[in-house]
């Protein structure tokens, strides 16, 4: 099986072989992805960066099978996704994989406590509203848990929707751009918060981002181009955002 350079051999949480994926533009066929392949180990933070365009939240709805690809493999803790329907996949995810988007994805009618314990009314642990409450006041929101995402700040969603990650214990977190909607200062402290809880759980990471400081963090920076991962190492390749 071809092999993304650096990529770990033990007994992987997440193996995508030869995933591919294309979608249809008017009359023509526009590949994103090509014969992409990625192992990636139990307790690994992992960083996939591109520009713009490169397909990277196209990659990652794959590789948490909120997508289907056109063509190739995707297992995940084991399970090829192929075999399961979309009912079969959310069932896989439920407790034991938790997102944190760009745009923070709250829904504005429930409370941050309400928000929070959205995973775990998923989960055999529904009804734990005290677990919910101790991961808002981990995140620094105990104060703010009767209050609406609108009455909250651009940090404090964030930081709502790390604690909505974390709350069910997951074995693998996707992260997606979580700063690109926070202004740097709000956005490192809210990347601190990430790999401080993501450390302290051994949680499995993959972020997708553009911010070569925030990739330098992760154990495994993979850059996405012309549809496929390469290993890169931002430290020695320079630069700032992609």
């Amino acid at each position: 099986m071809p092999q993304t350079p650096g990529v770990p051999h033990a007994s992987p949480v997440l193996l995508a072989e030869k995933l591919s994926k294309a979608v249809r533009s008017g009359e023509r066929s526009l590949t994103i992805l090509k014969d992409l392949s990625l192992s990636v180990a139990q307790g690994e933070s992992v960083a996939i960066l591109g520009k713009s365009g490169a397909g990277k939240s196209t990659l990652l709805g794959l590789l948490a099978g909120l997508d289907t690809p056109s063509d190739g493999e995707l297992s995940l803790f084991g399970h090829p996704l192929s075999r399961l329907d979309e009912d079969g996949r959310a069932a896989l995810r439920a407790g034991r994989v938790g997102f944190v988007f760009q745009n923070f994805q709250l829904l504005p009618t429930l409370s941050a406590l309400e928000n929070v314990l959205l995973p775990l009314e998923l989960s055999p642990r529904a009804g734990e509203s005290q677990t919910a409450r101790d991961w808002l006041e981990r995140v620094g929101l105990g104060e703010r848990i009767d209050h609406l995402p609108k009455q909250l700040s651009g940090g404090e969603q964030q930081r709502v929707a790390i604690a909505r990650a974390f709350v069910a214990d997951p074995e693998l977190v996707f992260a997606d751009e979580p700063t690109g909607n926070l202004d740097p200062d709000t956005g490192a402290q809210v990347i601190d918060l990430l790999f401080t809880l993501n450390r302290e759980a051994g949680t499995t990471l993959i972020l997708v981002t553009h911010d070569h400081a925030l990739a330098r963090r992760c154990d495994r920076c993979l850059r996405l181009a012309a549809g496929q991962l390469n290993a890169f190492d931002p430290a020695v390749e320079g630069g700032g955002d992609e």
